[in-house]
């Protein structure tokens, strides 16, 4: 599989998909692509917006997408597609309109079977094996939590070491706790923004200038950095 999972679009002050635009047209290449782009996390501006959102940032770079929402047929859009890309916005939106048109497993197989895949928030949420690590509101019915399960590992993006200063709420770290007790054995990275996760060749590697934190259930959380070991998270 070829994996590239962000944390975030966007970094303060930067164009859309600006961060990750180097990394981007290293993952695709440099042979302009054409992706199937699945823009159902939106929720407060059209899939069209999102779309074109995508598409002036990518032309940057020689690469287009076409929002899966064109097709009459979004099954055979998937299985057709050179490359897949989820965008990201709401998860449980995201996963509630993959499973009502049946695309959870179209999708698996065809990024299994070599397709590459790039998401970003809760694009790469639906990477995991379940949505349950998003820092979303439940705004529907997901019908089921599993997705698309192309890695063993969960996924918090976003991830924030402290709530802001006089806020009484859980930390991320607190609720990912909570995560862990009732799912012992499962890995969760705190994925912070401006990095990303790149599975090629068999090989995790976390990309950015920031480290990653790492929770398993009975472990104290720890720090990772680039060029550090990652293969124990692909371990089912």
């Amino acid at each position: 599989m070829r994996l590239l999972l962000l944390s975030n679009s966007t970094m303060p002050g930067e164009a859309y998909l600006g961060y990750p635009k180097k990394e981007i047209l290293n993952f695709l290449g440099e042979k302009p692509v054409n992706a199937l782009f699945i823009p159902f996390a939106a929720v407060t501006f059209s899939f069209d917006e999102y779309e074109q959102k995508v598409n002036d940032s990518l032309q940057e770079i020689g690469h287009k997408v076409v929002g899966i929402h064109r097709f009459d047929d979004p099954v055979k859009a998937v299985a057709e597609a050179e490359a897949i890309v989820v965008g990201g916005g709401n998860t449980w939106q995201l996963v509630r309109m993959l499973h009502d048109q049946d695309l959870m497993e179209p999708i698996r197989k065809k990024v299994k079977a070599g397709t590459p895949y790039m998401g970003w928030s809760a694009g790469s949420n639906v990477a995991c094996p379940t949505l349950r690590t998003t820092n979303d509101m439940p705004i529907i019915d997901p019908k089921g939590f599993n997705t698309l399960n192309l890695v063993p590992f969960q996924i918090n993006p976003h991830y924030l070491d402290a709530n802001p200063e006089g806020h009484g709420g859980e930390t991320r770290e607190q609720r990912i706790s909570e995560f862990l007790e009732i799912n012992p054995g499962t890995y969760v990275v705190g994925l912070r923004e401006g990095t990303m996760f790149k599975l090629e060749g068999g090989a995790l590697s976390l990309i950015g200038d920031r480290t990653t934190r790492i929770f398993l259930k009975g472990k104290t959380p720890y720090e990772l950095q680039v060029g550090d070991d990652f293969s124990f998270l692909l371990n089912d």
